[in-house]
């Protein structure tokens, strides 16, 4: 029968069901406070009561002259009577009781175990179990003219049973009742067409086929597929993503910087608006992410990534690039050498055969020097050949490029690696280059790599042409440049640099002058800091 209810009618009977829960639980309570409440206001009256008898002249001398205790049991029940309670007992200080709802017990012993207080001057109110229910007694030690305890002064009544008090109360009872049932009726019908309404009017059996379809759906994907909540919680995680992660297990409901510490999902929480075809470094793969946020009624309520690994493409383009470039550093080095032959041929054919065995000896020298010096300072082969292709190259150009003797790199820092340092370094000298124009007479390029346990350095200066403020503000920005001949291949080479600056957690400082040159200033920490660098990582 149940199971054949729609989703409100259910969430309508459950409610109301709890709403009279509630009425019974909250019932039991209050008629436990009414209950509570009768028995203090009924425990002041029997100490007024009892406080009353032991002040009346007939009980004093009834307890101080044997002759005159008769009047003590009148006068107790006159004052019974009009205070309806359901007995009085006056007890001289032997215990011996003068007045008694049963006059057999008159001049008898108590046998109460909760009197003895009262012999010692003390006023109270106990509760006692007898034949009749249970009693409430008040007790009131009875003091003569000099202030001597003569007896004690107890009057009792039997408290109204649960039954009793609900009867007291029915009239409240029902009207409260019949209110809260015809406004938990009410609510509860209100409460289940909004969750109706919120659900798109879906029955649990159509959200459930939905999910196992979206899940399906999700998973048969090529790319990957990362979805957030607004606390940052992982919502989906497809199978494509964790191949491309590497990564195992259930994360689904796991915080996305416990599983992918270095990535930029979140940052689109506080941006609030959509990035398309931007290159990432996440978990070591390299890929082009959409990150879009995902709204419900114009509320960001996640975020949710789309992407493609792009490290295989990525590394073939790399090895198509150090082709180009191994070709470019051939060619160069063919035409130096072609010169340098020359020489050694004209001084050769002038009979000057010393001057050009010296001139080889100078000439190898040099270049085993510099590949020596090269070798030991930089732990990367990679750089090294960089650097010493970028020195060819100028030596073509006629540009002097400098390195700094102190110069030394041993180790990339945690977010990076040979690659993002070849582009980096590869595009600031570039840009030097670039820099120095051809009518120059003196120039110059100064590179520095310093490396420390806490920091690594990169600085390339020349004396190019400089660059004005306006031209600094907007040179990271892609498809920006100065050059007059750009293409499609231009004004991206400071706008990848930014890119790994941000991802490796530096800082890129740019000092320049028109006329003056310019100084390039990229510094890396050497430990992960993602903490400490908002929005680049969680």
């Amino acid at each position: 029968m149940l199971q054949r209810l729609k989703i409100n009618w259910k969430i309508a009977l459950l409610s109301f069901g709890i709403v009279l829960f509630s009425l019974c639980i909250g019932g039991t309570i209050l008629l436990g406070g009414i209950v509570r409440l009768k028995e203090e206001e009924l425990g002041r009256r029997l100490l007024v009561t009892a406080r009353t008898v032991a002040q009346m002249p007939e009980v004093l001398s009834g307890l101080a002259w044997p002759d005159k205790r008769s009047g003590i049991q009148t006068a107790a029940e006159r004052i019974r009577i009009i205070n309806d309670a359901t007995y009085i007992v006056v007890m001289d200080m032997n215990r011996l009781r003068w007045s008694h709802p049963v006059e057999s017990k008159i001049g008898t012993p108590s046998q109460g175990t909760d009197e003895g207080s009262a012999f010692a001057e003390h006023t109270y109110v106990s509760k006692a179990k007898g034949e009749l229910g249970t009693a409430l007694r008040a007790f009131v030690p009875i003091m003569n003219a000099d202030h001597v305890q003569v007896g004690v002064a107890l009057v009792g009544r039997i408290m109204p049973t649960v039954g009793q008090v609900l009867l007291e109360q029915s009239g409240q009872a029902f009207a409260v009742l019949l209110l809260s049932a015809l406004f938990g009726v009410w609510g509860s019908w209100k409460l289940a067409q909004h969750i109706k309404k919120q659900m798109f009017e879906l029955e649990p059996h159509e959200i459930a086929r939905l999910l196992v379809e979206r899940t399906a759906t999700f998973h048969a994907m090529h790319e990957g597929v990362i979805a957030i909540d607004k606390n940052e919680m992982i919502t989906i995680f497809n199978d494509k993503a964790k191949q491309m992660m590497r990564i195992s297990g259930n994360v689904i409901g796991k915080p996305i910087g416990e599983v992918l510490p270095d990535t930029r999902l979140p940052e689109i929480l506080q941006l609030n608006h959509p990035i398309y075809n931007q290159e990432l470094n996440v978990g070591g793969a390299l890929i082009m992410s959409n990150r879009v946020p995902i709204k419900v009624n114009g509320q960001t309520v996640g975020a949710v990534a789309i992407f493609q690994d792009r490290t295989e493409a990525t590394r073939m383009a790399e090895e198509l690039t150090g082709v180009k470039a191994f070709v470019d550093a051939l060619r160069v080095q063919n035409h130096e050498y072609m010169n340098k032959l020359h020489t050694i041929g004209g001084l050769i054919q002038l009979g000057n055969k010393e001057k050009a065995l010296q001139y080889v000896f100078e000439v190898s020298e040099q270049k085993e020097e510099l590949t020596r010096f090269l070798s030991d300072r930089f732990n990367n082969d990679s750089l090294t050949g960089l650097l010493l292709g970028k020195i060819s190259r100028g030596r073509e150009l006629g540009i002097e490029v400098e390195i700094d003797r102190q110069s030394r790199l041993e180790r990339f820092p945690e977010q990076l690696n040979q690659h993002d340092f070849v582009i980096l370094l590869g595009n600031l000298i570039e840009n030097a280059f670039d820099a120095l124009q051809s009518g120059q007479a003196d120039k110059r390029i100064f590179i520095s790599i310093e490396q420390d346990e806490e920091i690594l350095s990169v600085l390339v200066e020349d004396n190019g042409v400089g660059m004005d403020r306006a031209t600094q503000s907007r040179i990271r920005e892609r498809g920006f440049t100065t050059k007059a001949e750009a293409g499609g291949s231009r004004g991206i080479g400071l706008y990848l640099i930014d890119g790994i600056v941000r991802r490796g957690n530096g800082t890129l400082q740019i000092d320049s002058s028109p006329g003056e040159g310019a100084s390039f200033l990229v510094s890396f920490p050497m430990t992960s800091r993602y903490e400490q660098s908002e929005g680049h990582s969680i």
